[in-house]
């Protein structure tokens, strides 16, 4: 019976190890981008590993780890918001040392293929300037390369929400990353805008 118990134990841990640590930057940045703070996003995913380690029998194999992580991250973050509300939750992507995108899947919407192109320390700017309820969705999305029902399912959202705050997003993005597209060569300037300036 010891022998079973332990085997099934040694089984677990290699299986949470294969499938779950090779997220944990990801989670790390999630972490980050929720918390504002990599000290506080590095007890958050501490907490979110034990969690996810304590329920791994619960968790399917050959499902999206990398979406069942960032949902208890999610619901970790809520927990610890709520218990200590002793100040503002500010997200500052600026503290976000490096954010490494995954490449786009084939069939991925142009404009992600777009923003995995752009990201620089620009982008990255201009990402920490959306409102929060954009920039999470838009991180998931087209940086940690979520599809949109896996988006959803973390930030427990109607899947018409996650389509609707990342056009938005794309949108934002757009206006403000325009003139620095041209300006890097990545896009051609508008016509009314070589007018316009010509005027």
């Amino acid at each position: 019976m010891y022998a079973t118990s332990t085997a099934i134990a040694d089984t677990r841990a290699s299986t949470f190890e294969i499938e779950a640590l090779p997220h944990l930057d990801a989670v790390f940045r999630f972490a980050t981008m929720l918390s504002g703070d990599p000290v506080h996003a590095e007890d958050l995913v501490q907490e979110t590993m034990l969690r996810a380690f304590r329920s791994w029998d619960r968790f399917r194999s050959g499902t999206n780890a990398r979406a069942w992580l960032f949902t208890i991250l999610r619901n970790v973050f809520i927990s610890d918001y709520r218990r200590n509300r002793r100040k503002d939750q500010a997200v500052d992507l600026s503290e976000v040392e490096e954010i490494t995108l995954v490449e786009p899947m084939e069939g991925k919407d142009p404009e992600a293929r777009l923003l995995h192109h752009l990201i620089d320390s620009e982008v990255l700017e201009c990402i920490g300037q959306l409102p929060d309820v954009y920039r999470a969705t838009l991180l998931l999305s087209d940086v940690e390369g979520l599809s949109y029902e896996e988006v959803a399912k973390v930030l427990d959202l109607p899947l018409g929400t996650v389509k609707s705050r990342l056009f938005r997003a794309r949108q934002i993005l757009q206006r403000q990353l325009h003139d620095y597209a041209v300006e890097m060569g990545y896009i051609e300037p508008r016509e009314e805008l070589q007018v316009a300036v010509g005027a």
